[in-house]
């Protein structure tokens, strides 16, 4: 009687991205820091995920994949600024991995993004309506970012920010500063025109 020797075979494992998706992921994040960059990082962490799934390459998406992904977070209950922050995300990763020559195109060129009720009574943006703009405004051009910014955290009219000069920017404590006038009907006793951190 004769036994035989049980087989093994090694299971190879695929790895989770392409050396090209994995290039376009790391470029297109070193490009931001804090705050922004956690943003972006939480966006595309969750799209990935999203696209392994399915068993879909980040590079074989298709523009009706990434409106189904977007359709999916508004079915599960996402605030509609919430899915445009995402799509932004999105939109700019593909422009960045078209723009390094890493893809022939972005498939997140022409994507829907939902429309936004604009007829709120509310006197502020809420914190994921905010995520969004900055968001959107990463995507633009350096002062379009900056201004942006500047506007979003530290409550500024649009008047303010433009006003403000070279010569108002000062140093304190290590963080740079810009000394900002604004009408004396905004302030309230804890709120000092002084200062205002900036980066």
């Amino acid at each position: 009687m004769t036994t035989s020797a049980p087989s093994t075979a090694l299971a190879t494992i695929q790895p989770a991205f392409t050396d090209p998706e994995r290039l376009a992921l790391a470029g297109f994040l070193a490009g931001y820091r804090g705050l922004t960059r956690e943003a972006y990082a939480l966006d595309l962490r969750q799209f990935t995920t999203w696209c392994r799934a399915r068993s879909l390459p980040l590079f074989a998406v298709r523009r009706a994949d990434i409106e189904g992904s977007a359709g999916e977070l508004e079915a599960r209950g996402r605030a509609r600024a919430t899915v445009t922050r995402r799509l932004c995300t999105i939109a700019g990763f593909y422009k960045y991995a078209v723009e390094e020559e890493l893809l022939d195109h972005s498939p997140a060129a022409h994507v829907r993004r939902p429309r936004l009720d604009y007829e709120s009574h509310a006197t502020a943006l809420d914190r994921n309506e905010l995520g969004a703009l900055l968001v959107a405004a990463g995507l633009g051009s350096p002062p379009e970012h900056a201004l942006i910014s500047l506007l979003a955290l530290n409550g500024l009219r649009v008047s303010e920010a433009t006003g403000a000069d070279i010569e108002h920017l000062g140093l304190e404590r290590g963080h740079r500063t810009l000394t900002i006038t604004v009408r004396a009907a905004r302030l309230s006793p804890s709120r000092s025109p002084a200062h205002r951190p900036g980066d």
